[in-house]
């Protein structure tokens, strides 16, 4: 107060924050005053005060820390410097010769490429092959720069395409929001490890991913990049399908994959190709159960268990480790029309949901990582590679669901970054252990094919709320807030979003969707051009 003089318990009392100590007794005669502290002024605020002062500092570093992070989640220099380290990284892993990430680059590959360029045998053409046509073109690629260095030129090409298909799910420059995608699939290609680019497959995700971009504004694009994907390795091909069953435009989608294929097939035929064009259909269907496969693990455990005609051998033809035993022979015959089954029981669920009103946008990510899904777990050959399908479905479901559409994708991203951890423990480091049949290893394989199936049951549930009447269903899939963006010119209006993102109420049987609110053009969603516009897009 004005006038009245600051005594030593005043003083205290202003410097401790906290509201119940408004009194400090008066110190008896004679008694030795308090230790001062370091804290402050030098004068001691009780241990309260010391903690909340320690909270406190624990939390600004903590909101720094957070901050940084979220800075540099922000940074697309970041990301890209990222991209840069991680495919050096893997790289390094490849060409280190105690991983043996590049076997099939180096020895299959370019040995077929030398039958080519030495012996004009290609294979397709002239023989069988393992692979559909297309295949053969990287491989060919890759002999740019002499047989010497193509390990290295293989590594290089498709470091460049995985440069064009970030800069695609990141917005090519332009929606900051976008570079979470990017975070996420360079995580994942770390996790996955080195077999993230050292098979053919790597060459046809960098495509997918530049293809599902491109659905919602040039859908015949897309569909012209899915089906050459398909044309090196096959499983492209569900992304098609799950274009054709949930887009209205799908009598153009069909178009071009014929179109496509037809010219592909006409080209190869005019080399003299004749049946060998289709060999990779027969190629597969010879095949045995490897052991990664799903399937096969069952007889993975009773090889370890010593049940008398089960065993692990490897194929001198196909170039795979896979098992024998009771019923391995039957169960590799009846694996692809099981999956026959299974797919046609997926796009009936999609089907079923098309007549309950569900729009594209939510249905397409689901029934994409659906029939991908389906695609590994009832394969009866389950090379490693196969899980970096995963990267092309689940970054289409959250990216839509970044525009404010469909499901969360948070739980099927999760769990594909532990199947793409587990893969890498089991190849390349480990797996000799596998075909020793060391049971550390089998628990980790018989882990990763479960959740195989986990992320396949996640997906066809999704389907069955959409597609069945079942209670409360209508709030399962409740669209996200419409994403931020950084840009004016990619603001919209929430309430455009809700109005076309709106399913067809639970208790109802069969409804239309609602007619499209006109909105910008960075408000369609990847999944569909259908969304924001009142026709879809016929480019």
């Amino acid at each position: 107060m004005p006038g009245q003089p600051i005594t030593r318990a005043t003083l205290i009392t202003m410097t401790d924050r906290d509201p119940a100590a408004t009194e400090v007794p008066a110190r008896p005669a004679g008694q030795k005053p308090r230790a001062r502290s370091a804290v402050g002024s030098g004068i001691s605020a009780g241990p309260d005060a010391a903690t909340k002062l320690s909270a406190a500092n624990t939390a600004a570093t903590n909101t720094a820390t957070t901050s940084t992070s979220g800075t540099l989640a922000r940074s697309r220099v970041a990301l890209w410097i990222a991209f840069a380290v991680v495919h050096l990284w893997l790289g390094y892993l490849n060409l280190y010769p105690a991983a043996y990430g590049m076997n099939d680059v180096t020895y299959v590959y370019r040995q077929w490429a030398e039958q080519a360029v030495y012996g004009h045998y290609w294979v397709g053409i002239d023989g069988t092959f393992v692979y559909p046509l297309l295949a053969f073109a990287p491989m060919l690629a890759a002999t740019f720069f002499g047989f010497a260095l193509y390990g290295i030129t293989w590594l290089v090409m498709v470091m460049v395409l995985n440069a064009v298909a970030l800069a695609a799910i990141t917005g090519w420059g332009r929606r900051a929001s976008s570079l979470s995608l990017g975070w996420w699939w360079l995580l994942f290609l770390v996790l996955l490890g080195p077999i993230a680019l050292s098979r053919i497959d790597a060459i046809t995700i960098p495509i997918g991913l530049v293809a599902v971009v491109l659905i919602a504004s040039r859908p015949r694009v897309a569909v012209l990049l899915l089906t050459i994907g398909a044309w090196m390795k096959i499983w492209p091909a569900a992304i098609v399908a799950a274009m054709v069953v949930a887009r209205r435009d799908r009598v153009k989608i069909i178009e071009v994959a014929v179109f496509t294929t037809i010219s592909i097939v006409a080209l190869a035929l005019a080399f003299g190709s004749r049946l060998n064009v289709f060999s990779f259909i027969s190629e597969q269907t010879g095949r045995g159960l490897q052991v990664e496969a799903p399937i096969t693990t069952p007889w993975m455990w009773q090889a370890f268990a010593g049940v008398p005609g089960a065993s692990v051998y490897y194929d001198t033809d196909i170039l795979t480790y896979q098992v024998t035993g009771a019923g391995a022979t039957t169960a590799a015959a009846l694996m692809t029309p099981l999956l026959v089954l299974v797919v046609a029981l997926i796009c009936g669920l999609a089907l079923l949901a098309l007549r309950r009103g569900t729009n594209a946008a939510t249905l397409l990510p689901l029934l994409a990582l659906a029939l991908v899904v389906a695609l590994i777990a009832f394969n009866k050959v389950g090379s490693p590679q196969f899980m970096s399908w995963l990267a092309v479905p689940i970054v289409l479901g959250l990216a839509t669901r970044a525009a404010g559409r469909g499901f969360s994708f948070g739980i099927p991203a999760a769990i594909a970054l532990t199947l793409a951890l587990l893969t890498q423990l089991i190849y390349p480091y480990l797996y000799n252990d596998l075909i020793m049949l060391n049971p550390a290893m089998l628990l980790i394989l018989t882990l990763r094919n479960v959740l195989t199936f986990v992320l396949l049951g996640w997906a066809i549930s999704r389907l069955v709320v959409v597609a069945l009447p079942t209670r409360g269903r209508g709030m399962s899939h409740r669209p996200a807030p419409a994403a931020r963006t950084t840009t004016a010119t990619s603001t919209t209006t929430t309430a455009a979003t809700s109005a076309t993102s709106t399913t067809a109420p639970a208790t109802t049987t069969t409804a239309s969707p609602a007619t499209p609110t006109p909105a910008p053009s960075s408000a369609i969603s990847p999944a569909t051009g259908e969304a924001n516009t009142s026709s879809s897009s016929s480019e």
